[in-house]
């Protein structure tokens, strides 16, 4: 019971994470000059972001060859 509080939990943040890079995204798109600081702010956190879903969906794509695994028994 308590993995699937935590998968609900980090699909949420995979959702949240894709949200948020979105927004950085559009934050550059809109900027008539770039605030080179600000940039830099964005582009770490994006960073960041990036790096936590790639390791979610990884974890993804596993549970998903388990259960196709599971199912060809």
């Amino acid at each position: 019971m308590k993995n699937m509080a935590k998968d609900k939990l980090d699909a949420k943040s995979l959702s949240n994470n894709l949200k948020r890079l979105s927004e950085i995204t559009d934050w550059f798109e809109n900027q008539e000059e770039i605030d080179v600081e600000g940039g830099l702010e964005k582009v770490k956190e994006a960073a960041i972001l990036i790096k936590a879903s790639k390791e979610r969906l990884k974890a993804v794509e596993n549970e998903f060859e388990e259960i196709a695994k599971d199912s060809e028994s």
